[in-house]
């Protein structure tokens, strides 16, 4: 048993990664270890990680670092869930001669998300809900969506179907990004504006853009105070692309009605975290592509991977 070469399985959060494929052929010829816990800590990672030959990481919630890949010697192949993964590190990665391998995607899940998120701090459901758990009845008055101005920053795949969804609710749709232009925002049904003039009239703003050392942070205070007192922000793509701190403090002085956020710098949400507590924060635990047919895609073809690579040896 000790010959047959092993896999790591990484913050399987929910403990479903084995029943989302049928992972008999891999343990027939390897031995597969699933982990349901997170490591912050690099020195603990490595000792973790240091026997394996290859490493199922999801997303990007375990950072696959230079500093990482270079103290594991036995690692041959990582793969990654979905098209991309900005956390590992792909120069180290093929400088130590490791195999990164993606996954396919389901994209549906993050524009629906999106769409649940706004909703929801639109019309205060988590509040009315708990309200009435407590015996109360109608507490809140909610916003209209039909009429108002929806900021999508990002108008690629995602931003796009937000955009379509939009429409459907009979809001105007007004979109920025650095390399947007008129043309490719009229073709989502949306108008091209500036990014000041997104922040100024939008009733809703929502961040659809890739992360990258170009976008990280693209949102500041700037941005955020020239948003309406009565307007919201949404961020399901990735944390980073806001200024955290900023954020914080627009939200704790209440200069906007409320965020729903399902990211966040670093994740998992620290216990003691502002956004816990915040009362006109709406978060969600990075659930965007957290659904049935995205993980049957990501584990499926996790485990398609491994049966290839174990072909080749």
């Amino acid at each position: 048993m000790d010959k047959l070469p092993k896999i790591a399985v990484l913050d399987d959060y929910q403990k479903v990664a084995y029943q989302f494929a049928d992972w008999s052929q891999v343990e027939k010829r390897a031995i597969v270890t699933f982990f349901d816990d997170h490591l912050f800590d690099e020195e603990q990672i490595i000792e973790r990680l240091k026997p394996f030959v290859i490493i199922c990481v999801m997303r990007e919630r375990t950072p696959l670092t230079k500093n990482i890949l270079s103290q594991l010697p036995n690692l041959k192949l990582v793969v990654s869930t979905g098209k991309r993964n900005a956390s590992i590190n792909m120069e180290a990665a093929a400088q130590y001669g490791i195999t990164i391998a993606p996954t396919g995607y389901h994209n549906s899940g993050a524009p629906e998300l999106t769409w649940a998120l706004l909703m929801c701090i639109a019309r205060n459901i988590v509040a009315e809900n708990n309200a009435l758990r407590d015996g109360e009845w109608q507490q809140t008055v909610g916003t209209d969506l039909y009429g108002k101005t929806i900021g999508i920053i990002g108008l690629g795949n995602i931003g796009g179907k937000i955009a379509s969804y939009a429409k459907v609710f009979g809001m105007n749709v007004i979109a920025w990004s650095e390399n947007l232009n008129a043309e490719k925002a009229a073709n989502a049904g949306a108008e091209l504006v500036s990014k000041e003039a997104l922040f100024a009239n939008a009733d809703f703003v929502t961040v659809h853009l890739v992360l990258s050392d170009r976008s990280r942070g693209i949102i500041s205070a700037k941005d955020l105070k020239l948003m309406k007192p009565t307007a919201y922000l949404i961020n399901t793509s990735r944390g980073p692309l806001i200024n955290e701190n900023d954020l914080i403090e627009i939200l704790t002085e209440k200069k906007i009605a409320g965020a729903a956020l399902d990211v966040f710098d670093e994740e998992p949400l620290a216990d003691e975290h502002p956004f816990r507590n915040l009362d006109n924060v709406l978060c969600t635990p990075h659930i965007g592509y957290v659904t049935n047919d995205t993980y049957k895609i990501f584990y499926e073809d996790t485990v398609k991977i491994i049966l290839d690579w174990l072909n080749k040896k």
